[in-house]
């Protein structure tokens, strides 16, 4: 576009007036019959890593913080209530020589009480999300030599305002736990409210597993998964989900490293561990950040089938995050890391006869999983990942030659460090290299073609973890996710899209936080206790995994790649199973551009093609008052013979599907 500038000289300075004249048109030629690679089905998908209280407090629906007192401060999230002080009626008591995954309780000494007297509350993640008319259920493990005690649950806000109630009576005896459950309906919507337990009657009581869920959890499965947030990542249709991370997967030390084995089986029997985020970052501290793996390995799968996602575990390598502590597991003792990578891949496929598959299938999934890849480390790099990488790809090959396995180039995208790991990984013929970038919206255009000369016979790449940090100063100086950021990540997956014969797979990261407790700012979905929203970045991903296509083809400006030209990024592809042409075209400039689209290799099309547009300015954002003020809006557009027409609106990615007859 040109500009004719006419300034006029004023008594406060210099003003100018910018008047445009007649843009001329730009011509993409793009040729649906020029076939450049195979698009994978699972090439568009998440990543998803207990960060930002994304499981904990987020995900998994529990509403009950620290229900087995294995916090280090056994108490933590948890207050008594009570009217008169009596030394020891609320005691924590440690079986670690008989239950090493789940040691303490708490045992209660009830003596006259009435509701109000003697009770416990707590205070949930950042507070309980409550919604009105829905039913809640509350249970316990519990043991008593005899009965006497009667437990009355409330939801109660702020205020102390009692918002929902039930009674729980423990029926059993004996020295054997025992599990009771009761309902009630809230009656009002409260964001942060707290429950109380007030005990009744007289006796001792020992409890355990304190648990409150709503009824609404995904598929109504019970001790499962908030719905809301679920759904956005179904609705995105994502090709796989990598879990549990990150590096929660390396543990500040090899102590409070992922270990799937400890996360699956009856919940109680899980062993909970600090979560790595919980002191992480001096700014942003989250002392009460543990990991009780309700959400483990099981239901990770679960989640994947649910959505239709390939699952992509990520299991330690016998190194912890190098960063933190540097923990090495000796090359002589490495087996049982190399067999829990052996036994996961019988956990997820192996038949009902096999050790690992028939728990799966007690667990209520007799039919596998079937896991098609698994990934070696997170993130770990230097020759003692490689040699530990090696013994780890020669025993699963060994057993499981189908398995693809994921391999770690390191931290950054370039660098030493990178080019060693690169380097080694090519020569051991590696299945997919995982490469990280979180950079500056700058470097994601500059590197929109990062991809276009790589060795085309030579591993695959997985982009696994990715995110333009914008420093906008309207955003307090965070790094959140406007639609600067989202843009030029825009523009930088048409250049993942168009080697797709390279990159097979691509996630953003992170995919959750909580507003009340993140650690880390930019991210892809945003909750609270009672909502969910998606940035600008979520619908960029949607766009790109509901648009995915089957086959590249070739798209250009003035016969070169659409990698910048005039602030251009582009990509194509055709579907063959809807039989479209799909192409996306990111706008970075300030400037509409009058853009036209030579269509060949077509021997007709429709008469009209859709328009998905995502446009804003670049420091726009979303949030919980203006959830969709950068979402996309649909639109129809005539087209005349094999040309379209279409205006680029300033900072705008735009998705176009014709109908090829």
């Amino acid at each position: 576009m040109t500009t004719m500038k006419r300034c006029l000289v004023t008594v406060l300075g210099i003003a100018c007036l910018v008047t445009a004249t007649a843009q001329q048109e730009k011509v993409f030629t793009v040729k649906a019959n020029e076939i450049k690679a195979a698009i994978q089905p699972a090439m568009w998908g998440v990543f998803f890593e207990d960060i930002n209280l994304g499981a904990d407090g987020g995900l998994y629906a529990e509403l009950v913080k620290n229900r087995s007192f294995e916090f280090y401060k056994p108490l933590m999230g948890w207050s008594i209530q009570r009217k008169q002080f009596r030394e020891g009626e609320i005691l924590v008591l440690n079986r670690t020589e008989t239950n090493s995954t789940n040691p303490r309780y708490i045992r209660v000494n009830v003596r006259d009480a009435v509701n109000g007297s003697l009770g416990l509350t707590n205070e949930g993640f950042r507070g309980m999300g409550i919604k009105k008319g829905l039913r809640y259920d509350f249970s316990v493990m519990y043991r008593q030599p005899v009965t006497g005690v009667t437990l009355r649950m409330e939801l109660v806000t702020p205020k102390g305002e009692v918002i929902g109630s039930g009674m729980l009576t423990p029926s059993g005896t004996g020295d054997d736990w025992k599990k009771q459950s009761a309902s009630f309906i809230a009656t009002v919507t409260e964001p942060k409210a707290k429950l109380n337990i007030w005990f009744e009657g007289n006796g001792v009581i020992d409890l355990d597993m304190i648990s409150l869920f709503p009824e609404d959890t995904w598929k109504k499965r019970p001790g499962g998964m908030r719905a809301d947030m679920v759904q956005l990542l179904a609705d995105m249709k994502p090709g796989f989900i990598r879990f549990p991370g990150g590096c929660i997967v390396e543990g500040y030390d090899l102590a409070t490293r992922y270990q799937w084995k400890k996360t699956i089986g009856p919940v109680e029997e899980r062993h909970l561990i600090i979560n790595r985020w919980n002191t992480e970052f001096a700014h942003r501290p989250a002392p009460d950040y543990y990991q009780t793996f309700g959400l483990g390995f099981f239901e990770y799968f679960q989640l994947a089938e649910d959505i239709g996602a390939e699952p992509l575990p990520i299991l330690n390598c016998g190194m912890a995050c190098q960063f933190n502590s540097a923990e090495l597991v000796p090359m002589e003792q490495l087996d049982p890391y190399v067999q829990d990578a052996l036994d996961l891949v019988e956990f997820a496929n192996g038949d009902e006869n096999t050790q690992w598959g028939k728990v799966r299938a007690r667990m209520g999934h007799p039919a596998p999983f079937n896991l098609k890849m698994i990934g070696i480390g997170n993130e770990n790099w230097g020759p003692q990942y490689i040699e530990r990488l090696k013994v780890f790809t020669k025993a699963i090959k060994d057993k499981y030659p189908a398995i693809k396995i994921v391999s770690s180039s390191g931290t950054d995208p370039n660098g030493d460090r990178f080019d060693y790991l690169n380097g080694e990984l090519r020569n051991m013929k590696a299945d997919i290299i995982d490469e990280h970038y979180y950079r500056s919206p700058e470097w994601f255009l500059i590197n929109a073609g990062r991809y276009d000369n790589y060795d085309r016979n030579g591993p695959k790449v997985f982009a696994g973890e990715y995110a333009a940090h914008s420093t906008d100063k309207t955003l307090n100086g965070d790094k959140k996710n406007n639609w600067q950021a989202a843009l030029a990540e825009a523009a930088f997956m048409t250049g993942l899209e168009r080697n797709a014969d390279v990159v097979n797979m691509a996630s953003y990261a992170p995919l959750f936080a909580n507003i009340d407790g993140w650690q880390w700012a930019p991210d892809m979905i945003w909750v609270d206790n009672l909502r969910s929203y998606g940035t600008p970045t979520y619908y960029v991903q949607k766009l790109y995994s509901l648009n995915k296509g089957t086959n590249t083809v070739s798209i250009q400006l003035d016969d070169k790649n659409v990698t910048g030209q005039d602030g251009d990024y582009a990509s194509a592809c055709i579907d063959k199973n809807t039989n479209e042409l799909i192409i996306k075209i990111v706008n970075t400039s300030a400037n509409t551009q009058q853009s036209a689209f030579m269509l060949q290799g077509i021997r007709k099309t429709a008469t009209s093609a859709s328009v998905t547009v995502l446009k804003s300015d670049t420091s726009a954002i979303n949030s919980f008052d203006n959830p969709t003020a950068v979402s996309p809006v649909e639109s129809t557009l005539l087209l005349k013979g094999k040309k379209l027409s279409l205006q680029l609106a300033p900072y705008s990615f735009t998705v176009v599907r014709i109908k090829m007859n």
